[in-house]
């Protein structure tokens, strides 16, 4: 099939399926939870023939971790579309309600982007979630997974089309890509397609956003920081590190480089690295590190480099803003942590650091759609237009006006005949 017409299929079974209400599409998450379950012996052998491959094209063990899809990555992902089931129906939700005279109202309402496009890297269980949330809010969606994840995507994409299906839902309405050549042909289809969201390097990012037409939302890396005042609680500002590092050192909300202040540097750096070494974490520092914790030198390019790997660089600072300049200068707006004990300290560092997420005292792997309430995420948004931060149900709507009248003319409030009233209402959309 030719991907002008899977573009103008996405499309209309986009538009049947923006018609669908919330508890049909909620039949449709279920049938995917139970035929996930059902299938999971079929998908994980697809998955190690996936695994294999990688191993003998010596894929990077980060990108490995990212691609094994077992037992337990498979309930987790079947738990979170449970919990996505239980979220209130993005659709038709009454943002804004005035009378703009008697018998005159207008409603912002929201509903359903369209046809997303979203390009990512080698990760089975982002296929699911990706295509669960587009489902629960409305969108139809073509997926175009690594290389690496092609025989797993693909019957991923085979048992969710199907079990939906089986409930009414439109046909053809998720859509598996598995070429170059298909990305390339999709970045043409703006006539068909709303939205892509890529996900991968800075430069994969930045090419997507040059040679397309269709608006582009994500993010390019995620160069994560935690400033550590001078007050911080050490032994907390340890956990919170070694988590930030080490929790899950493949996703793109994990800590890359550590600033610290000068005042406390030498009572936490010897006992941090007593921490991530029992956690086989190589450290890199500027001058000043070195001096006191044996490390290899940081150099300029280390403030720029997203790792994904067990590497953490580290800088030492004089003070709170020389962070934030270093954090505005050399991160990727992703997440960035300040560990104090001084709320004003907190403030500042929140209200200044320009960054999707800004957080005091907890950890950067916080910064993800599921943890925070949004039934996962189709990806982080480092963009400060339509959405910011973990993109969840949220980030897949927009909306359009609805005005309810009888009769009115434009010519009648042109010629002072009526008046507007624009009046807030507290009143839903009745159609």
């Amino acid at each position: 099939m030719q991907m002008e017409e899977r573009g103008k299929i996405a499309r209309d079974a986009g538009i049947l399926l923006a018609a669908t209400n919330g508890e049909m599409r909620n039949e449709g998450l279920k049938a995917i939870a139970k035929a996930l379950e059902a299938n999971q012996d079929a998908i994980i052998a697809a998955n190690q023939t996936d695994m294999k491959r990688s191993q003998d094209e010596n894929l990077g063990a980060p990108l490995l971790k990212r691609l094994t899809f077992d037992a337990v990555k498979i309930n987790d992902v079947i738990q979170g579309i449970y919990s996505l089931m239980e979220l209130t129906d993005p659709l038709g939700a009454t943002k804004l309600s005035t009378q703009l005279d008697e018998g005159l109202d207008l409603y912002k309402v929201t509903c359903p982007i369209g046809v997303i496009g979203v390009i990512f890297e080698s990760r089975p269980d982002a296929f699911v979630q990706i295509s669960t949330l587009c489902l629960k809010s409305g969108n139809s969606v073509l997926l175009k997974g690594g290389r690496e994840a092609l025989e797993t995507n693909r019957i991923l994409a085979k048992i969710i089309h199907d079990a939906t299906v089986s409930v009414g839902l439109p046909v053809n309405w998720i859509q598996n890509l598995e070429t170059r050549e298909d990305v390339t042909a999709m970045l043409a289809l703006d006539q068909y397609i709303d939205l892509i969201i890529p996900r991968g390097s800075n430069s994969f990012v930045k090419y997507i956003m040059t040679h397309s037409n269709i608006p582009v939302m994500g993010h390019a890396d995620g160069i994560c920081h935690i400033y550590v005042h001078d007050d911080a609680d050490l032994t907390q500002a340890i956990d919170i590190i070694v988590d930030s590092k080490t929790q899950y050192v493949a996703a793109c909300n994990t800590l890359e480089t550590l600033l610290v202040n000068e005042n406390i540097a030498q009572k936490l750096l010897p006992a941090l690295k007593t921490a991530l070494d029992a956690k086989n974490v190589q450290l890199k520092g500027d001058t000043a590190t070195q001096a006191i914790i044996p490390v290899e030198p940081a150099t300029e390019e280390d403030w720029k480099t997203e790792y994904l790997d067990y590497i953490l660089s580290i800088r030492i600072v004089p003070d709170l803003n020389t962070a934030i300049t270093h954090i505005n200068t050399y991160g990727s707006g992703h997440t960035d942590v300040i560990l104090t004990t001084a709320e004003a300290m907190a403030k500042t560092f929140m209200t200044l650091v320009d960054s999707a997420g800004v957080f005091w005292n907890c950890s950067t792997r916080f910064s993800d759609g599921f943890r925070f309430g949004f039934g996962a995420e189709v990806g982080i948004s480092t963009s400060k237009l339509h959405a910011r931060g973990p993109v969840g149900l949220d980030g897949l709507l927009s909306y359009k006006y609805k005005l309810l009248g009888h009769g009115q003319l434009v010519a009648d409030y042109a010629s002072g005949k009526s008046q507007f009233t624009h009046v807030t209402q507290n009143t839903n959309c009745p159609i």
